[in-house]
């Protein structure tokens, strides 16, 4: 298993030791069990997870965001992240898994509303990423009321993340299976990035 042997102690001001955890990103188009691995992976590192926030805002307010609420979702998503990795590293915490990343809001926002606008800077913003794991569409898709749109759109924004990750050399690993098998790909997959 991963180790987060990257968590150098570096001096954090004041004289103080601080880790520098690793940022996991948990990436995948609608129902590919981002959510559920994140906790998994959570609870199975010891780590903080950074969950979705655009989950929240759809719960909150009972509809997908339009295309002028897209940056916002981004600014609170990466907000949410630094402050678990500033957490992280003031308690010594090795992880810090992402469920999700700017990255599937661009996407998002290209196949939604024709607005590439967000992309680069999210693209940039992913190589920043300790590891980059890519959960495949080969688990049941499940409707859930307000955020996935059908199986089709699954595999097109599929295609487009794998495309925009490789197009732009951003290093990935897939994550497959159901279940303890999906589980263990993702840990597994963390080998490959230390």
């Amino acid at each position: 298993m991963a180790s987060g042997a990257e968590n150098d102690r570096t001096s954090g001001g004041r004289g103080l030791s601080r880790y520098r955890p690793r940022r996991v990103a948990l990436l995948g188009a609608e129902s590919t069990g981002k959510t559920s691995l994140a906790q998994e992976l959570g609870a199975r590192l010891g780590a903080i997870v950074v969950t979705e926030y655009l989950r929240e805002f759809c719960d909150r307010e009972g509809r997908v965001p339009m295309m002028a609420e897209q940056a916002g979702i981004i600014a609170e998503q990466e907000r949410r992240e630094r402050f678990a990795v500033d957490a992280a590293a003031e308690r010594g915490v090795a992880w810090v898994i992402c469920d999700t990343t700017s990255l599937m809001v661009a996407l998002y926002s290209i196949d939604c509303f024709d607005d590439p606008s967000l992309l680069a800077a999210a693209i940039d913003r992913q190589r920043r990423y300790a590891a980059t794991l890519v959960c495949q569409p080969d688990i049941d898709w499940v409707a859930d009321g307000i955020m996935r749109v059908d199986p089709p759109t699954r595999e097109r924004i599929h295609r487009q993340l794998v495309g925009v990750l490789d197009a732009h050399r951003i290093r990935w690993r897939a994550v497959t299976g159901s279940g303890e098998a999906r589980v263990r790909s993702a840990l597994e997959a963390l080998d490959h990035f230390d």
